[in-house]
């Protein structure tokens, strides 16, 4: 179930290093501007293999992309 946080929670998460940031727009748009340490699975392109390959399934992760912030 997805939680929504406020920008504080998410920082302390980010610093704290004890969440993943995921941005899922597509490349050209990761690549011009993302957040520091942002992973990148572009939601088109999302699928379970790719989540389990790239994401630490032991840490919170944070979904974003810009259209959203």
């Amino acid at each position: 179930m997805p939680t929504v946080i406020d920008r504080h929670r998410l920082r302390r998460l980010v610093e704290d290093e004890q969440a993943q940031l995921v941005e899922v727009l597509p490349r050209d748009e990761y690549d011009e501007e993302h957040l520091p340490g942002a992973l990148h699975l572009p939601l088109k392109q999302l699928d379970a293999d790719a989540a389990r390959r790239i994401l630490d399934a032991t840490r919170p992760v944070v979904v974003y992309c810009w259209d959203g912030l």
